[in-house]
């Protein structure tokens, strides 16, 4: 893997939040999650991509500091119970679309940042409250 951003924040566009699919074809070097990411003023991720991602069994010494540099230049956004608008958000997407909860979670996380989803989860297409940026792996 190598490193996705070199240091480019001064960014102009559009809000993305990144599925995990999304940042590992991006530590990857995917040159279209790249070039979809240069137009941008906003890049996050749900703390659940930061959790899979971490926990891949996988994952070399150099992946988890090349991810470490990664989160610094990007905005992780988490779960709070003091969030109750996102906490519904969740739950209705869960019973609505039945999809796997970490799905649903960073799905909900991507609406309430106003951020398109970038992910190649053609589930997370059905969703009709979210807008995604699909890319090929």
């Amino acid at each position: 893997m190598r490193s996705p951003l070199n240091g480019h924040r001064e960014m102009t566009g559009n809000r993305y939040l990144l599925d995990t699919n999304a940042v590992i074809a991006l530590l990857q070097g995917n040159q279209q999650v790249l070039q979809q990411l240069q137009s941008s003023d906003w890049i996050g991720i749900s703390i659940i991509s930061q959790l899979e991602f971490l926990s891949f069994s996988g994952l070399t010494e150099s992946d988890r500091q090349l991810f470490n540099q990664f989160l610094q230049q990007i905005e992780t956004l988490g779960l709070d119970p003091a969030q109750p608008d996102l906490i519904d958000l969740i739950i209705q997407l869960r019973q609505t679309y039945r999809l796997p909860l970490p799905d649903v979670i960073i799905a909900a996380t991507a609406i309430q940042a106003n951020a398109s989803l970038i992910t190649a989860d053609k589930q997370l297409k059905t969703i009709q409250e979210i807008t995604v940026v699909d890319f090929l792996p």
